[in-house]
């Protein structure tokens, strides 16, 4: 078995974040304060695939974890003696880029003696917001990003419970495929964004409320009825101009993110709540929600932009609640690519 926690405050550990595209590594002292925070990114690798390749991106992983996690302990300018545990993303993610980082921690952490601690993605991405401020509990957490897209409920520390969730496609997938049909570069969830802004919505598309008292979402009908009016739209001649596509889309989205989770927050009780994932970068997004919240008692958290996509200081954030509760790992810790959140 792992080695067993020594409690202390302000606990330094080392983060591992390799769920995806991104190597990262960071060291966070009391699960609030980031001595390090080093992103390898491979978007240039895999745009001209137009999407992420597992198996590359697990190569660049492999090329890359050493470094990443050296510059991330000198940036944070202490050595392995002075750490207290690793942390690495069990899951979920690609499972041959999550064995990459699973790996690597456990390497440090065997060779060191130190304890080690498995995160969930989400978990880290949720918890990203206790690197802005502490938490008011009840919680709610509004978590957007490429393959999820979920409300979750803490009613106290580290325990989550998930009261809705998307049926069919994420909003930040449902991003890349309109991106896709308008022929902008990958990843397209920014370029989406920027051209929103450019915008008029004055295209009627769908919004997916789902029955009256759901917190679910669905953006699947919507992605095809943007596809469908861009279709119909040529074969008659017509010209859609692509900024206002783009916007329609948007507001559409925005739309049923924002009213569910201000109903959730309001049928909960909750005291905050948080904009979490690569999403939650999205200016329209973070816009929409400030002002939906802006005459509310509900206090709003959102992470700054390098805070909301993929990093391992979130990873850190989120050991910190792992830490607290003694949950550490064995040797025989796993990626597991569909890991519940619950």
């Amino acid at each position: 078995m792992n080695t067993k926690i020594q409690q202390k405050e302000n606990e330094i550990i080392l983060a591992v974040e390799t769920s995806c595209d991104e190597t990262a590594a960071a060291v966070v002292k009391g699960g609030s304060k980031i001595l390090s925070n080093v992103v390898a990114s491979q978007i240039e690798s895999h745009k001209r695939f137009g999407g992420v390749v597992p198996e590359l991106a697990s190569r660049h992983h492999t090329e890359n974890i050493t470094y990443i996690i050296e510059e991330a302990m000198e940036k944070a300018e202490i050595t392995f003696e002075e750490l207290d545990a690793v942390a690495v993303t069990e899951g979920p993610g690609l499972v041959g880029a999550l064995l990459v980082g699973v790996n690597a921690a456990k390497a440090i952490a065997y060779a060191r003696g130190l304890p080690l601690l498995p995160v969930h993605h989400i978990s880290g991405h949720i918890q990203a917001a206790r690197l802005e401020r502490p938490w008011c509990y009840p919680a709610l957490a509004l978590v957007v990003s490429g393959g999820h897209t979920e409300l979750v409920l803490l009613r106290e520390e580290g325990e989550y419970e998930v009261i809705g969730e998307t049926r069919d496609d994420a909003a930040g997938e449902a991003y890349d495929k309109v991106a896709r049909t308008l022929e902008l570069p990958y990843p397209g969830g920014p370029f989406i964004d920027k051209l929103a802004a450019e915008g008029i919505p004055n295209l009627d598309l769908p919004i997916a409320w789902l029955e009256p008292d759901s917190y679910d979402f669905s953006f699947s009908g919507l992605k095809s009825a943007v596809i469908n009016t861009l279709h119909n739209a040529k074969q008659r001649g017509e010209i859609i101009q692509p900024e206002d596509l783009a916007a329609s889309f948007q507001q559409s989205v925005i739309k049923v993110l924002t009213e569910k989770t201000k109903r959730a927050a309001e049928h909960y009780q909750v005291k905050q709540v948080v904009l979490a994932g690569g999403v939650a970068a999205n200016k329209g997004l973070r816009s929409a929600m400030e002002e939906i919240f802006s005459s509310s008692s509900v206090e709003l958290t959102i992470p700054p932009f390098n805070l909301c996509t993929d990093n391992a200081a979130m990873i850190g954030a989120a050991a910190h609640v792992q830490w607290k509760k003694n949950k550490t790992a064995g040797w025989d810790l796993n990626g597991v690519p569909g890991l519940a959140l619950t």
